[in-house]
């Protein structure tokens, strides 16, 4: 019996090594990241500190600030008209309003201002149809205030979603006595909705504003000086590896703050049911003039982040695709594919090995790892990559000494391959991948797991024979979602990707940083396309409300 027991153990013990060896890769990036700010300063880094950081932190914290707080607006109203209301097209809004994820922020800015700067269709209608000729001030959107624009449109969508998702699973009796008591819909909204959902919202809302910290096309696009345009200029202008280090650390630590924050905004106020008995919203029918006006609300939002970016885009590709389309450019589709589903496959594998283990074990440590997980996602891609790159560099030094103790010619391998862009995007995206597991195991439960093991078998095969074909919809749907933040990934890769190497996300950014925006059409399209496909597909798997 005892014999059993200990072999039980030792192969449970094999998740554990696993798992701890994944955390270390996280930990080990960022832990340099950190005892690198306290090192001795040079030159580069006195002349940023003195010149340059307060208008990096000031740009960063506008954009923050801003943001967070139009993406809010937008997102929890929309999410409050789709849960509470009746109106026309509803069931199309509900799930066209998540279509606007599928633009990353950096296209978006380059198909704004590709229609209403000087030569744009809008000023170019203005100027032959009307004879028109408008103050440029007005349509200028390469500032502060364009930026704010363009991602409050393009990343509402996570508050929007998140925020309805909570709101599809409180009960009507919620409102009804709120209506009992005398309560119109706008007194509701502010007096019980937005407090029972604020833990939803400032969830939802960090998670805008991590993707706002991680950004490098829209700022670098728009002439915003911000932390991640600085590490990229240092790093590539200065060839200050230090510095960046530096700035990379700065950063860390407004993420930390900004995360603290979060924390500190959810408070300890939890709300739940006395029963378990809970009757969903039933929304209230509109009609006449109420009805048409959310629609028309709900229209306007998607038109404006989805359906006017779209079309440009559309247009372009099809004055462009004679000239963008050729052997190169399905190379690139190829490229783009193949490291996508690689870092996804590995980043899935992973998760499910994480999740296995701490599901298994309830104990300090599986609490730490499920923590040290998700960290990854909250540190921007620029941070990450520098990190990277400084242990890659440093491998192959190790690498070469070991050639040159062997009589081997010395060969720069790591820094040079798809394995550092690869261990990137496992380190910022694991977070996403383990989320999706982690909701799968939980929903299975372990009582096959146990009834498994009862029967003779291993973890090993218990994992293998029963866990993972349960586990399907949660690897699907994993994986998709991996897929798209991998494909539409701009800072790491612009980083990282060895010598010709490209993706349809560096293609797009290379063509519209060398003013060729109509040329890049193409290949966001196609970011697009792929994107809202997955995102549609995910969509119905996971809603478990009809629609």
């Amino acid at each position: 019996m005892r014999l059993v027991v200990r072999t039980i153990k030792s192969k449970l013990n094999i998740w554990a090594i696993l798992s701890l060896i994944f955390i270390a890769i996280i930990l080990i990036p960022n832990g340099l990241i950190a005892v690198n700010v306290f090192t001795e300063s040079n030159e580069n880094w006195q002349h940023i500190k003195e010149y340059l950081l307060k208008e990096y932190i000031t740009n960063t914290v506008i954009l923050l600030s801003f943001t967070a707080l139009f993406s809010m607006m937008i997102g929890v109203s929309l999410a409050w008209f789709v849960t509470m209301f009746e109106f026309p097209f509803k069931r199309f809004f509900k799930w066209a309003l998540i279509l606007p994820l599928a633009i990353p922020p950096y296209i978006g800015a380059y198909a704004y201002h590709g229609l209403i700067n000087y030569t744009g269709i809008i000023q170019s209608t203005l100027r032959n149809n009307f004879d028109v000729t408008v103050n440029q001030d007005y349509f200028s959107i390469m500032n502060n205030q364009g930026a704010i624009f363009i991602f409050s449109i393009f990343l509402f969508p996570y508050v929007y979603t998140i925020t309805k998702a909570f709101l599809q699973n409180q009960s009507s009796s919620i409102i009804e006595n709120a209506r009992l008591l005398g309560s119109s819909s706008f007194e509701t909204f502010f007096r019980v909705i937005l407090p029972i959902s604020r833990a939803a919202i400032v969830g939802s809302v960090t998670l805008v504003v991590l993707e706002v910290l991680n950004d490098y096309g829209v700022a670098n696009y728009f002439g915003i000086q911000t932390f991640s345009t600085a590490i990229f200029r240092t790093w590539y202008g200065m060839k200050d590896l230090d510095s960046a280090l530096k700035l990379a650390g700065a950063l860390m630590f407004l993420v930390i703050f900004i995360l603290l924050l979060e924390k500190f905004s959810r408070g300890r106020r939890r709300y739940s049911f006395s029963t378990t008995k809970v009757k969903p919203i039933q929304p209230k029918k509109l009609r006449g003039v109420k009805a048409w006006l959310l629609a028309g609300y709900c229209f306007l939002i998607f038109g404006v982040a989805f359906l006017i970016p779209f079309t440009q885009l559309l247009y372009w590709a099809f004055l462009t695709f004679e000239s963008v389309y050729s052997s190169e450019f399905i190379q690139l589709i190829y490229q783009s594919v193949f490291i996508a589903s690689i870092a996804s496959i590995l980043i899935v594998i992973i998760a499910l090995i994480i999740g296995n283990y701490t599901r298994l074990h309830k104990s300090l440590l599986t609490s730490f790892i499920s923590r040290v997980t998700t960290l990854g996602y909250s540190i921007p891609g620029a941070a990450i990559a520098i990190s990277i790159i400084t242990i890659f560099v440093a491998l192959d030094g190790y690498l070469a000494d070991l050639y040159q103790t062997l009589q081997m010619e010395p060969v720069i391998i790591l820094r040079t391959s798809l394995v550092m862009l690869v261990s990137a995007y496992i380190i910022r995206f694991l977070a996403i991948g383990y989320n999706a597991i982690d909701a799968g195991y939980e929903k299975m439960g372990n009582t096959y797991t146990e009834a498994s093991r009862t029967l003779g078998f291993s973890t090993v095969k218990t994992f293998f024979k029963v866990d993972l074909p349960m586990m399907k919809p949660a690897i699907f749907g994993g994986f998709i979602l991996v897929f798209i933040d991998v494909l539409k990934e701009l800072p790491l890769t612009l980083f990282l990707q060895p010598f010709n190497f490209a993706t349809l996300a560096t293609q797009a950014y290379k063509y519209a940083n060398d003013e060729r925006v109509h040329e890049a059409a193409l290949a966001s399209i196609l970011i697009i396309i792929v994107s809202g496909i997955f995102i549609f597909v995910s969509h119905k798997l996971l809603e478990k409300e009809p629609a």
